[in-house]
């Protein structure tokens, strides 16, 4: 079927209290397996390609994008293509070409004030083009030159390092001040976490629910456990954003395919057995959140 939309799938689960599952993706296997673990939940799924996996990839966009778009167009659900992390304003106008209809464009690493012009120049651009933007915020750093309000000072803490929150009442003017279409919030995910004991802070995720009137994207959910997820998504998530977790799956199961295959040289065997574990993952992922887990 045709490439479905970032922002319909995550407008309509914001109206429903649900979420969308976004898991990034670095290989063709991690694009099949996501594909072949939405479909058996029966749910629509985004693919994310980062600026990190561009990079891995020589920092060429089209190979990756071009696969993920040609799978997608075969799926049996509704896929949708997301660049994300975006820093670079180059890859950024790459995105239209490439079969995306969404970005998060990150400046969160900015003190606020530049945050706030660079996200507000990129969300003028993205929606010229017909695109979907995300961006971050996450708490900001140090008290060099800040009036209490954000302006100036040392760069923000990145919305997922350990420690970071975003403030409600800081969110509500970054949105209104940038027009950009969805936030993702820091309310106590990392990235790249390899144990799922990430605690969040649902009163805040709360709090900032009432104060936004843009959908909420959680990132670094691979740490965070199940029941945390649950009660995310209960709370006004709408995106879910899983990485780690597949990377995770995939390496165990070719670790332990090899540990007891020592022979083995054909990297089908062992991709195969990747895939299908990432694929797993991605199924039982997709059921917590939809509430059915299994």
């Amino acid at each position: 079927m045709p490439l479905a939309s970032t922002g319909e799938l995550v407008t309509r689960a914001a109206e429903v209290r649900s979420a969308v599952a976004a898991f990034n993706i670095v290989t063709l296997e991690h694009i099949e397996a996501v594909i072949t673990g939405a479909e058996s939940a029966g749910t629509p799924v985004v693919l994310q390609v980062s600026e990190n996996a561009v990079k891995f990839r020589y920092g060429r966009l089209l190979p990756l994008a071009r696969a993920a778009v040609a799978a997608a167009e075969r799926a049996a659900v509704p896929v949708a293509l997301h660049l994300d992390h975006v820093q670079s304003d180059d890859l950024l106008r790459q995105a239209p070409g490439a079969g995306f209809s969404s970005v998060m464009y990150d400046a969160a690493r900015l003190p606020y004030a530049d945050n706030l012009a660079a996200t507000r120049a990129a969300a003028d651009w993205a929606h010229a083009q017909g695109l979907w933007i995300e961006a971050e915020l996450g708490q900001v750093g140090g008290k060099d030159g800040q009036d209490g309000r954000g302006r100036g000072g040392r760069p923000a803490l990145d919305a997922h390092a350990p420690g970071a929150r975003t403030d409600p009442d800081q969110a509500r003017g970054f949105v209104a001040a940038t027009g950009i279409d969805a936030l993702a919030v820091a309310i106590g995910s990392v990235h790249a976490m390899t144990t799922r004991t990430a605690t969040l802070d649902h009163g805040l995720l709360k709090r900032l629910s009432a104060a936004l009137c843009v959908p909420l994207v959680l990132h670094g959910s691979s740490g965070v456990p199940d029941d945390g997820l649950v009660a995310a998504v209960t709370g006004g998530i709408a995106k879910v954003n899983v990485g780690t977790a597949l990377n995770i799956a995939m390496t165990r199961a070719i670790r332990e395919f090899l540990a007891t295959h020592p022979e083995a040289v054909d990297s089908r065997r062992y991709l195969s057995v990747g895939r299908e574990a990432m694929a797993r993952t991605v199924h039982r992922i997709i059921g917590v959140l939809s509430g059915s887990p299994g």
